[in-house]
């Protein structure tokens, strides 16, 4: 079954997307088109869909906001059929380059990316300049090494791939740093915008406070978790402790690969910067 809906935000326009071999899709995503950019590429299941989608007006590029396959599926499938480059961090561009292993809940649920050649966004604060915008790559570390969000300072609007996703969060990849992502939200909080242009969740107003409430939910989950290992308690200990039991679902979707016992580990885990 695919789901294919288009919302309007002001001048953003959303194609949100969803693909599942057996009943109604277990998670949609949003590509973003805004003015001549189009932000993120959905699955690349649904690669036949984004492609007519953006047929009768082509973009003249395309920002990644980071590699996974259900933001970089279609990059390269969109780069060759209308001649357009592909921008991203430098890091998305190393993992791009050539094919990579995924797990098979990511076939099942989105399909495999194929490879494509990346150009590294320039080195922060320079902007990216289009001919009907201008935009302010922001990298923010914690859901992968690359993610990157992207601010429309003129409009207050902000671009955040997977940054937010929720405010209570209740899994995560077995790959996130909780650390990280704590920092990557206080920074992106320093800048001015209320939109909020989450892949998976786009929230046209309300968007600061909705990420100010998912770094107060993290910050206080993370103090509780180190808090317990200096008690004295094993993770594991720590896991069964807080374990609202939540996501069973996920969990033997995925295979452990997103679980809330990875929250648990994320938090002991020393930051990568």
């Amino acid at each position: 079954m695919k789901t294919i809906r288009i919302h309007r935000f002001g001048a953003v326009t959303a194609y949100e997307l969803g693909y599942s071999p057996i009943g109604s899709p277990l998670m949609t995503v949003c590509a973003f088109r805004f003015g001549d950019v189009l932000i993120d590429t959905a699955q690349a299941h649904m690669k036949e869909a984004l492609l007519h989608l953006l047929d009768t007006d082509p973009p003249a590029l395309v920002l990644l906001t980071h590699h996974h396959e259900d933001h970089g599926g279609n990059a390269s499938a969109v780069s060759k059929r209308f001649g357009i480059p592909v921008y991203g961090h430098r890091l998305t561009a190393r993992k791009l380059e050539k094919p990579f292993r995924i797990l098979p809940y990511q076939h099942w649920v989105w399909g495999k990316s194929s490879p494509v050649s990346v150009r590294a966004l320039p080195e922060e604060p320079a902007v990216i300049e289009t001919a009907t915008h201008r935009l302010l790559p922001i990298h923010t570390p914690g859901h992968s090494k690359d993610h990157t969000v992207y601010l429309d300072v003129e409009n207050g609007a902000l671009f955040s791939g997977d940054l937010f996703l929720g405010e209570r969060i209740k899994y995560f990849r077995a790959d996130e740093v909780m650390r990280d992502q704590i920092a990557s939200l206080e920074k992106v909080l320093t800048f001015d915008f209320d939109a909020l242009f989450c892949c998976h969740r786009p929230t046209p107003t309300g968007g600061k406070e909705k990420l100010r409430r998912k770094l107060a939910f993290l910050q206080e989950f993370y103090g509780t978790v180190r808090r317990l290992r200096n008690e004295g308690l094993e993770p594991k200990e720590i896991v069964n402790r807080l374990d609202r039991k939540a996501e069973r679902l996920v969990r033997w979707v995925t295979m452990g690969n997103a679980c809330f016992a990875n929250m648990v580990y994320s938090a002991l885990k020393d930051g990568s910067h």
